[in-house]
């Protein structure tokens, strides 16, 4: 009874043992993203009048020279206009002849006294109403016969066919792509670019391109464009890169991967298991020097890869952190760092 009046016994806590390891430096602070070879022109190509389709000339993958033609639509209608617009010149031309032949009647009635000045003015005019809507109706059948051209569609420059949206029979309507031609010259990657790097890259940066067919050669580049705006759907950002020398061996449509270092930024590699996150921040546990005792640490994470993390901030380079087990902590517990070789390690402040 005694025994049971006094006062309970205290039992210290045991320091757990924890493994640590030191952040090390992101030597090679890598980015990389999947991409296409593409063509740095790629005009989507039109009819520049409505009709229906009568033939169609090229397949996708086919290679086209300057002027080939490519589709073909009706020319009926085309040919139709023409005449009517070729009608119209011939009756201009006959209008004119029979105004200027009146302005000389009235002309030399006028030298002879026999008519007043205004009814030779009356015939003045209509000779310059007839010239002028002759003007007009020549200007109307040269456009009528551009327009009979452009029942024919030609490639505007060499290149390759890579989309097709028209098929024989169906109609069209001026301005409607219906193929997509990738010109020779000049190529380049595309590729997407998640949000959370857009604000680490900028125009001209340079980079490196490996082709999936040839994984062992490195092609140098820069980064040329990036679109203002994301995809609505994938919610990443195009980007273009421009290879340094035009180089003939890189064929439209080759897998490539882009690598993009990032040299402005001073990034520490620490283990992935020893990050954690809650409530959308990402943390480490940090091991105090004197106390061995642990404080979460807010970190920002920069790209993660199979087995390290890259942190961006909030750590140092001479902090020890937690490497495992990292879930089972708490704020404020005492540890007993130790390595891998379950040795124990001796943490200084300085």
């Amino acid at each position: 009874m005694l025994s049971a009046c006094s006062d309970p016994q205290t039992v210290d806590e045991q320091p757990r043992p924890a493994l640590v390891t030191q952040p090390q430096p992101a030597s090679a602070q890598v980015l990389s993203y999947p991409g296409e070879v593409r063509a740095r022109h790629e005009p989507e190509l039109a009819f520049r009048i409505g009709g229906k389709v009568t033939r169609r000339l090229v397949e996708v993958g086919d290679r086209v020279k300057k002027n080939q033609p490519l589709a073909e639509l009706d020319p009926e209608d085309a040919r139709l206009q023409l005449e009517a617009a070729r009608s119209q010149v011939a009756a201009a031309e006959a209008n004119l002849s029979l105004a200027q032949a009146e302005r000389d009647r009235y002309r030399t009635l006028l030298e002879r006294q026999m008519i007043s000045s205004s009814q030779y003015d009356n015939a003045e005019n209509s000779y310059r109403s007839a010239a002028a809507r002759l003007k007009q109706a020549r200007a109307e059948f040269d456009v009528a016969q551009n327009h009979a051209t452009y029942s024919v569609l030609r490639a505007p420059e060499d290149g390759v066919i890579t989309r097709r949206l028209l098929e024989s029979g169906q109609v069209v309507a001026a301005g409607q792509t219906v193929l997509v031609m990738a010109a020779d010259g000049e190529r380049e990657v595309l590729f997407s670019l998640p949000e959370g790097s857009l604000g680490q890259l900028q125009l001209g940066l340079p980079v490196q391109v490996q082709l999936w067919s040839r994984p062992d050669q490195l092609y140098p580049g820069r980064l040329r464009e990036l679109s203002p705006s994301a995809d609505p759907q994938s919610r990443t950002f195009a980007a273009r890169v421009a290879f340094e020398a035009p180089e003939a061996e890189i064929e439209l449509g080759q897998s490539a991967r882009v690598f993009i270092e990032n040299p402005s930024q001073s990034a520490l590699a620490v283990p992935l298991a020893a990050v954690s996150a809650e409530a959308g921040q990402s943390f480490v546990w940090v091991v105090e020097s004197e106390s061995h005792r642990l404080r979460r640490q807010p970190v920002q994470v920069g790209n993660y890869q199979h087995d390290r993390a890259t942190i961006l901030q909030g750590l140092e380079a001479g902090d020890w952190i937690v490497a495992a087990g990292v879930h089972m902590l708490l704020e404020g517990q005492q540890v007993l760092p130790v390595d891998r070789q379950n040795r124990s390690v001796q943490i200084s402040g300085e």
